[in-house]
């Protein structure tokens, strides 16, 4: 048995079209650097300097490893492990279509 790692849509490319790849146990940090030996690339998306970057999220279980031990939590056969990159700010489009739903309601 396998550690699950499913992949978010924007590094799929990497894991030639795979949602879902298969890693070795250990820590998050080994498990990211073995990952990065099987799809080149990987690994620098994800950390950098043996540490998780900081608009990542990697999930264990549904739990999220900041507040378990970050990278070097533990991971075992069978666990899953979730990537998931995080989204912040907005865009001049939810704006601007915001500014329009508000005028059609008579707010302006």
């Amino acid at each position: 048995m396998a550690v699950k790692v499913k992949i978010p849509i924007p590094l799929q490319r990497l894991t030639k079209g795979s949602e879902e790849v298969e890693g070795e146990p250990g820590t998050i940090i080994s498990l990211i650097n073995s990952l990065d030996q099987k799809y080149p690339g990987l690994g620098e998306r994800i950390s950098e300097g043996g540490k998780l970057r900081r608009f990542v999220n990697v999930y264990v279980n549904e739990e999220d490893v900041r507040f378990i031990k970050n990278e070097e939590t533990e991971v075992k056969d069978g666990d899953e492990v979730s990537i998931v990159p995080a989204i912040a700010g907005g865009s001049i489009f939810f704006k601007r279509r915001n500014d329009e739903t508000e005028k059609g309601r008579g707010k302006e």
